[in-house]
């Protein structure tokens, strides 16, 4: 049985992206299907407070945010790489664009009334407005683009990523690089759950291509579990972190062993709080200890987060 636990659900673009790491890695893992919106008490449980989606556990140890996530998944399966030299500056900096400027403006036209329909067609009663009600508590720290903005953006960045496909198969070369999963998501979401909104990539057939390509890789080998499962697993395990740097990086003057909290720098505003355990070039790591799922780390990168001591 696989060690790795993703907690996800089916319509949820970054777990579509991570979904199909897993593919390109030919990785084997297991499934927790997770709530759309709150309330998720088992996924506090194993976060502590933070409850985007996707995370991912091994053990004892929760990763959350996505960029984290395929930085673990690079250690623990280095091969096929998805950040390969000489291009890996670049594809990390172009994968950064498209979760943040790339998702958020795909989402805006994709979120227009009649993908909304397309959602929520299936849905009982009062299912779009208690999403609409989930995802506007979630952005509180954010200004949200307008439909009709984001659709002429869209269209902008949907010709720069055809433009890149000109002479290669994948939008830095020859093989897939974090950049394509990045830049795959949002675009996937538009495709495959709001239809009605989809015309927009007919515009540039080569993206089109490029992502029947990026939808072949598929998602590996998965198994189905459950949340109690998962957090079964967690008490039954011994934190042991699958991340290589440890060098300890103070940017903020808070000493390791110190309480603290860690908060999305946007989307997001749900605190996780802690023993700091590990403040590196690239990531956070935090102690917690929660009655059903045991001692865990929960681990956070850097960049999009913000650290704060908390005060006894």
């Amino acid at each position: 049985m696989s060690d790795l636990i993703l907690h996800h659900y089916a319509t949820s673009p970054f777990s579509e992206k991570i979904r199909l790491v897993l593919g390109y890695k030919k990785l084997a893992w297991r499934s927790v299907i997770v709530p759309q919106i709150m309330p998720k008490p088992d996924v506090q449980a194993l976060t502590g407070g933070y409850r985007k989606t996707p995370f991912l556990q091994v053990g004892a140890d929760i990763y959350c945010d996505s960029a984290l996530i395929c930085d673990v998944l690079e250690h623990l399966q280095p091969e096929p790489y998805l950040y390969p030299e000489p291009s890996k500056g670049l594809a990390r900096t172009l994968a950064q664009w498209a979760d943040d400027t790339l998702f958020w403006t795909g989402m805006a036209h994709s979120f227009s009334p009649k993908g909304v329909e397309d959602l929520f067609a299936k849905a009982p009663p009062g299912a779009a407005q208690a999403f609409a009600d989930d995802r506007r508590a979630m952005s509180t720290n954010m200004v949200r683009l307008r439909p009709a903005d984001a659709t002429g953006a869209y269209k902008s960045y949907l010709r720069r990523l055809s433009d890149m496909l000109d002479d290669t198969p994948y939008l830095l070369g020859e093989v897939p690089t974090i950049a394509d999963f990045a830049c795959y998501h949002p675009l996937w979401f538009t495709r495959k759950r709001t239809p009605s909104m989809s015309g927009v990539l007919q515009l540039t057939p080569a993206v089109l291509d490029w992502m029947d390509r990026m939808a072949a890789i598929g998602h590996g080998t998965m198994e189905t579990t459950d949340a109690a499962t998962a957090i079964a697993h967690a008490a039954a395990s011994v934190p042991h972190t699958r991340l290589t740097d440890s060098t300890f990086q103070d940017e903020h003057g808070i000493a390791l062993g110190s309480r603290v909290s860690i908060t999305s720098q946007s989307f997001g505003p749900e605190p996780t709080e802690g023993e700091l355990m590990a403040a590196t070039r690239t990531h956070y790591t935090l102690r917690r200890t929660d009655p059903r799922a045991g001692t865990l780390h929960v681990h956070f990168p850097r960049i999009g987060y913000v650290l704060r001591q908390v005060q006894a």
